[in-house]
């Protein structure tokens, strides 16, 4: 595919994320879109008139050619959301955005993903849990996303440098600065050991609007988010909630309760938005992580167990998998769904696995 054209489907006036994904979906590529005609383009829901004689005026080629320059000139990756090294987490969000701009050599596709978000104005109770949060993460090599915010955000990427844990930061602007520009030495660290994303090309500017853009990112191609510090109005309650509506998993560090920066993670926790947590060994236990010492333990006791054949398939996949869902179990036990949904049950009953939300399961 023609990365010209994937970028100027960018530009379109009107044409934001979601729109952009039903043009590709209708058409097949970003070329066939610019190739279509009039009629074709008004038959798709969402794309109006003015709309569609923006996509047939190609007034925006100019901008796109200006950014495929700028991108070449500092190896800037493209990933659009139909590559394979897209984040495949961010992909299944409805509103995800169709190219990110990559500098940096993390996968975003790491087995684990987790992002770290709190307040702009962190108290050395928060700098506490990030820095011994994130110290107890390396174990199980994560990769730790955030938004390189001043307070918490910074904080969770500088402890992931020191601790030599791949970081990347989600930017509200274009690449070619940095906001804000105290944090252009620890950009340039990350980049080394980690990376920037951003759905915004150059020349765009770190403007009010695009932060909330900027959080569902964070929040979409994460397995879980954990807020550390927070008042009742921000950017990490934004989003704690896009996380949610994402149906992802969000912890959150309890608080004093008179402490203004401790109040929206008390609130999340009462109101059963974010599951409380105290370690990082909380969330081992909920994610379903373990290490590779608790993983050879499940395997020795799996094969000690009298399980039927049926029951060895699946217990086998969730120890190589550490949680599956009920399709992706179907897909590689081939057992039929009907008598799958009754193994299942039998291993829950002799407490052997655990069902989590959204018919995955992990063993107990």
């Amino acid at each position: 595919m023609s990365l010209l054209h994937q970028i100027a489907l960018t530009f379109i006036p009107g044409v934001g994320a979601v729109n952009s994904r039903l043009l590709l979906k209708h058409f097949g590529s970003a070329e066939d879109v610019f190739k279509a005609k009039k009629p074709q383009l008004l038959a798709i829901p969402g794309i109006g008139e003015k709309t569609a004689q923006s996509i047939l005026q190609h007034d925006f080629f100019k901008q796109a050619e200006k950014e495929l320059t700028f991108i070449e000139k500092y190896k800037i990756q493209t990933f659009f959301y139909s590559s394979d090294e897209y984040p495949k987490r961010l992909r299944n969000c409805y509103d995800a955005p169709v190219l990110l701009y990559y500098k940096g050599n993390a996968d975003l596709n790491n087995s684990r993903v987790v992002s770290i978000v709190g307040t702009r104005n962190a108290t050395p109770y928060g700098k506490e849990l990030t820095d011994s949060l994130v110290e107890e993460l390396k174990k199980h090599n994560v990769l730790v996303v955030s938004g390189l915010a001043y307070g918490i955000d910074a904080m969770a990427h500088k402890a992931c440098l020191k601790q030599d844990i791949k970081t990347v930061g989600v930017v509200g602007h274009g690449l070619d600065r940095i906001y804000p520009s105290q944090h252009r030495s620890l950009a340039e660290k990350m980049v080394r050991n980690g990376g920037l994303l951003t759905e915004f090309p150059s020349g765009t500017t770190p403007s009010r609007e695009n932060f909330p853009m900027r959080n569902r990112i964070v929040a979409g191609m994460s397995d879980a988010t954990i807020i550390v510090e927070a008042s009742l109005t921000g950017g990490a309650l934004i989003t704690a909630e896009l996380a949610n509506s994402y149906n992802r998993d969000v912890f959150s560090f309890p608080g004093n309760i008179k402490q203004e920066f401790s109040a929206g993670c008390n609130y999340l926790i009462k109101t059963n938005r974010a599951s409380l947590i105290t370690s990082a060994k909380d969330l081992e236990y909920i994610l379903g992580w373990v290490t590779e010492n608790r993983q050879e333990e499940k395997k020795q006791l799996s094969l000690s167990l009298n399980l039927s054949s049926d029951e060895k398939k699946i217990v086998t996949i969730l120890i190589e998998k550490n949680q599956a869902g009920i399709d992706e179990l179907a897909i590689e036990t081939q057992i039929p769904q009907s008598k799958l949904a009754i193994t299942i049950l039998g291993l829950e009953m002799q407490g052997i696995l655990i069902a989590l939300p959204g018919k995955v399961y992990k063993l107990a």
